[in-house]
């Protein structure tokens, strides 16, 4: 996510007309008002805007060039929330990088010879992932961590035909058990999911919540969809250790805390946070795989 997206060579390169407003006939003293009134080229016209802001860093010029170049924001944020969770709105990311497309057309420079395109592009993507980044309370190294955990399991898990233990685990990984666990506390964080999210892992669909039926209007074919992604759930459940099938049942099902689980089970709060997250990204793995078949 942190490499730069290709940019394409024909990318806001045919873009409309300013469309007429309240203040199309407004005299800037530079003949853009003439070219914008007797609807002259395009080009022409955004070249001698350009021209006038740079001299003048006038603000109302400076908003008819981001009227001007807005559609690529929009290209941007399509691009940037592919794959992204279904919970991230694009309205979001396009309004994220209309403030990259202002701090780019404040800083181009014209002279330098460079399309304005590819290089506001960057700048509307990089103020998109900056506010996305800033959204997350989780640190990099720690997402980076959690996701070659993730796949170790689903490597040992296709080579071994079942999920792996914890021993397996840490061996795939180098490190010792005692490493692997605390690792697990590290990983807490990046186990925050509501149980329903897991069954959408892979698939274009949402959560199951989006799939429930109406109490007035029952579709069957929703009702189709829920029973198959419960089925799916629930298998993936069943292949986990009964230790980890115990901690997501009294967890999600009963709704009990990680201290009074810890009391069930006999071990300390820490321990059970450990089974916890080692519970949810094996079931993760398990229904990626399935997902994939």
């Amino acid at each position: 996510m942190t490499e730069p997206t290709p940019v394409p060579d024909d990318a806001g390169g045919d873009l409309a007309e300013p469309e007429p407003g309240p203040d199309r006939h407004t005299t800037n003293g530079s003949g853009v008002t003439a070219q914008l009134s007797s609807g002259g080229d395009t080009e022409t016209t955004i070249q001698s805007l350009w021209k006038e802001f740079v001299s003048t860093q006038d603000q109302r010029i400076r908003d008819r060039l981001v009227l001007h170049y807005a559609p690529l924001v929009k290209y941007v944020a399509g691009r940037v929330g592919t794959g992204l969770p279904t919970h991230v709105d694009v309205g979001d990311l396009i309004q994220s990088g209309i403030f990259g497309l202002v701090d780019a057309i404040e800083k181009f420079d014209p002279d330098r010879g460079l399309r304005f395109e590819t290089y506001a592009m960057q700048r509307i993507r990089g103020a998109i992932l900056d506010d996305l980044r800033s959204q997350d309370w989780v640190p990099r190294v720690v997402r980076s961590r959690a996701r070659e955990v993730e796949r170790a399991i689903d490597r040992l898990g296709a080579k071994l035909h079942r999920t792996p233990t914890d021993a397996e685990l840490a061996a795939e990984l180098g490190i010792t058990l005692d490493e692997l666990r605390e690792l697990y506390g590290q990983l807490r964080l990046t186990s925050v999911v509501a149980l329903e999210d897991l069954v959408s892992v892979g698939k274009d669909s949402g959560s199951l919540v989006d799939t429930l039926p109406d109490d007035d209007a029952v579709d069957p074919a929703t009702v189709l969809v829920d029973r198959d992604n419960r089925r799916q759930l629930a298998d993936a459940i069943s292949q986990l250790t009964e230790r980890d099938r115990i901690v997501v049942s009294l967890y999600y099902f009963e709704s009990l805390t990680l201290a009074e689980i810890g009391k069930v089970l006999g071990v300390t709060e820490s321990r059970v946070s450990q089974l916890h997250t080692r519970a949810v990204l094996r079931l993760r793995a398990k229904l990626v795989e399935q997902a994939g078949a």
